[in-house]
């Protein structure tokens, strides 16, 4: 499960809820405050709706002309989308910045994890706007890593680039060792989560982290003699 921001729902005539929630969290994340309800993923799962949510939570607070600058849209566009985010609970005016009819908008606060499509009916419009939301947070992930490949030599200076890592290792794991691995490592995140998400530090920039820990679909594990189980 797919994990990202939120505090509360609107539904589409504006009325304010208190819960997102309408399937219980199967995301081994602790710290995740709401599993998106169907109409909030409904409405979340539209291809640029998925890109300005990652603008807004990876950069912060935009104006829907910002946003079409950056996504390659047009500003009408931005402004609708933003506007049916906001009626789902995912996005927020923000108060008290803007000049005369500029309107800046914010991913609101809280964390939020789109539910697990195992628990949804095949073929559902539930599991197909998982699905759609997934592929478009994984396009949006090896997009940001690939412009940091091509171009982050001629962006950045040596006290990032020579700090900046990409790993792959390989293990023979069972699912209890794997489990123990990702819990350790979710600790050790929100360790730092904790100390800079809501107080960054002076010539602090954004980074993104990507975990990954998964079992090889074309993998077998071993049998304890060392054979290859069929």
């Amino acid at each position: 499960m797919d994990a990202q921001t939120n505090d509360g729902e609107q539904t589409n005539d504006g009325e304010q809820t208190d819960d997102l929630e309408s399937w219980p969290s199967s995301t081994r994340h602790p710290g995740i405050d709401h599993v998106l309800s169907s109409e909030s993923l409904k409405s979340l799962a539209h291809p640029l709706r998925v890109q300005i949510y990652d603008e807004l939570s990876t950069y912060g607070p935009f104006t829907a002309s910002g946003l079409a600058e950056r996504l390659g849209e047009s500003s009408g566009a931005t402004s609708y989308h933003l506007r049916q985010l906001a009626k789902a609970g995912l996005v927020q005016e923000v108060e008290g910045r803007g000049k005369g009819r500029e309107r800046w908008w914010e991913r609101r606060p809280g964390s939020i994890a789109i539910p697990d499509a195992r628990s949804l009916p095949p073929g559902s419009a539930d599991r197909l706007a998982v699905k759609l939301v997934e592929d478009e947070w994984f396009r949006s992930r090896e997009q940001n890593f690939r412009e940091f490949l091509t171009t982050g030599e001629e962006v950045f200076g040596s006290d990032w680039l020579d700090i900046a890592t990409s790993d792959t290792i390989n293990l023979k794991l069972t699912p209890d060792q794997l489990h123990g691995l990702v819990t350790d490592i979710d600790v050790l995140l929100k360790k730092y989560i904790d100390a800079y998400k809501k107080t960054p530090s002076p010539g602090s920039r954004p980074v993104q982290i990507h975990i990954n820990a998964f079992p090889l679909v074309r993998g077998q594990a071993p049998d304890t003699d060392g054979t290859e189980r069929p």
